[in-house]
């Protein structure tokens, strides 16, 4: 007679930043809680990640924000431009009654000290490699730990890893970003630069006495640009981006990313979706962990919430995803717009682009409207 599989109310699959956000907004709600992520250790990864203030006020209430308010970088203002076209843009936190517009850290800064907190809030299995997961009533997921297969059964799965999903809508935006850290002559003064060029944005970010950079190119010149020499770098760094912080000086940590964008349903089946699993975004305006991080929250505020429908229900799934479904459309609409509307180098809509910068920067009330709406999300 086959075992009976081990269960629990709540799987979350993946124990990155959003899904060890998710136990740790659920370390007190009362349910049996298991979090399996592949990793036996979080890796060194230190790509840049753009947190808006919003973002914070989450992970303060998470109770790790003490821990990482030392290891990010303070974003007062935003200076938004075309490369070869008028108009510009300059949002300021001090302009929308806010403390900072957000912040800069290393990703893996952030995976390592979440991933710690959530570690002595629930059950967690470091080390356990998801071989299959299915909806139903239960739902149920298939696991390798400490080399023996194990299943089970559960009231609800959250996935929150994107490779362990493949029915999602993928496009290929045929570009990638290359990411560095470079040093500059002037000091960041706690500004951002968003340019826009012809291949894509190149953003600027303020990371501890230097710059964390994300520049979108093509694939081709992103191979390029990593194998090249650092002068050469730094030369055309200086090109595409101009003088505003003086001469670049230095380059380290280079790496290139493929990007894309995916979407797949919120829910379906006791199984839900949230942060990479759920959307994977261009980082033009930085915004993919900023939803993934309100996926987790108002996940767990759904699931603290539910009374007559229990947590898996086909009601209580609906009823998320239409509580989701406004943040999730306008977060994935404003980055792809983004990409399309800018990452074209034709002369009539440079003019455009212009414009929509000069005027915006004349209008404050619409710039705070977009200030506020990046940095909380459509409900902002």
């Amino acid at each position: 007679m086959p075992a009976m599989p081990e269960s629990a109310d709540i799987v979350i699959v993946g124990g990155g930043p959003v899904g060890s956000a998710l136990a740790l907004a659920l370390r007190d709600h009362g349910t049996r809680t298991l979090l399996l992520e592949a990793q036996a250790a979080h890796s060194t990864d230190r790509r840049p990640l753009a947190l808006s203030y919003g973002s914070r006020l989450i992970l303060e209430r998470l109770g790790v924000w003490s821990a990482l308010e030392s290891l990010a970088t303070p974003l007062r203002n935003i200076h938004v431009s075309q490369r070869g076209g008028f108009g510009r843009v300059r949002l300021e936190a001090a302009e929308t009654g806010l403390p900072e517009l957000g912040y800069v850290i290393d990703y893996g800064q952030l995976a390592r000290e979440l991933a710690q907190a959530a570690s002595v809030s629930v059950g967690c299995r470091q080390g356990a490699s998801v071989l299959a997961w299915e909806g139903g009533d239960p739902a149920r997921v298939c696991y390798e730990y400490a080399g023996e297969r194990q299943d089970l059964a559960a009231s609800l799965v959250v996935i929150a890893d994107g490779g362990a999903v493949s029915a999602a809508v993928t496009e290929d935006y045929r570009q990638c970003a290359v990411t560095a850290r470079v040093v500059s002559e002037h000091p960041h003064n706690n500004t951002a630069y968003e340019r826009f060029t012809r291949n894509g944005p190149l953003a600027l970010l303020p990371d501890g006495e230097g710059w964390a950079l994300v520049w979108t190119t093509t694939p081709e010149r992103a191979q390029d640009l990593c194998a090249a020499d650092p002068g050469r770098f730094l030369q055309e760094l200086q090109e595409e981006f101009g003088n505003r912080v003086g001469r670049f000086v230095d380059v380290t940590l280079r790496a290139s990313h493929p990007l894309q964008r995916r979407r797949a349903a919120s829910a379906a089946g006791r199984v839900v979706f949230i942060g990479n699993a759920a959307q994977t975004l261009h980082p033009v305006a930085g915004q993919g962990f900023n939803l993934g991080l309100r996926d987790a929250w108002e996940l767990a505020g759904h699931i603290r919430d539910a009374s007559s429908d229990a947590p898996g229900s086909p009601a209580w799934l609906q009823a998320y995803d239409r509580r989701r479904s406004i943040d999730r459309s306008g977060g994935i609409g404003f980055t792809h717009g983004l990409v399309r509307l800018f990452s074209n180098d034709l002369p009539p809509l440079r003019f455009a682009r212009g414009t929509a910068l000069a005027l915006l920067g004349c209008v404050p009330p619409l710039k705070n409207f977009l200030a506020r709406r990046m940095t909380f999300g459509a409900r902002g």
